[in-house]
């Protein structure tokens, strides 16, 4: 898609350059043999993975330690009518080392919801992609023709 048809493609660096700037994504997963979307907080890891703290007894945890998941995040200004849209889908896995688990609490995302044992989720960026509408004016502040 190119700004012709509303819509400007961006790459992983612009991807992952916006992504920190909002504090909620949704991840996206199989529940059951359907499809699930839960809200999450999140914060990017140095490597752009995304961290996501949960209950260690979580369904969610249950449910994507090891599996493919989809997570997206955006900004929407709908009286401007623009903003983005990015999805980076990936393996979702639980921490485990506990160098690692103890570098995150005091790097990684803090919850919203503590719970008496919690654990970290990564979900590692094997492909990012995103789209910015760019209709009306451009999530950067930048006008376009319309």
């Amino acid at each position: 898609m190119d700004a012709a048809d509303g819509f400007r493609e961006l790459d992983r660096q612009e991807c992952l350059r916006l992504l920190p700037t909002v504090p909620v994504g949704r991840i996206v997963y199989t529940r059951q043999a359907l499809p699930a979307v839960l809200p999450v907080n999140f914060c990017l890891d140095r490597d752009g993975a995304v961290l996501v703290r949960t209950s260690a007894f979580s369904e969610l945890v249950s449910a994507i330690d090891g599996a493919v998941v989809a997570f997206e995040a955006d900004e929407v200004d709908a009286a401007a009518h623009c903003g983005w849209s990015v999805v980076v889908m990936g393996t979702a896995t639980v921490v485990t080392d506990s160098a690692e688990h103890i570098r995150l609490l005091r790097t990684g995302p803090r919850s919203w919801a503590p719970a008496p044992q919690e654990v970290f989720v990564r979900i590692d960026p094997e492909l990012v992609t995103g789209r910015e509408i760019v209709g009306g004016r451009s999530a950067h502040g930048v006008h376009f023709p319309s």
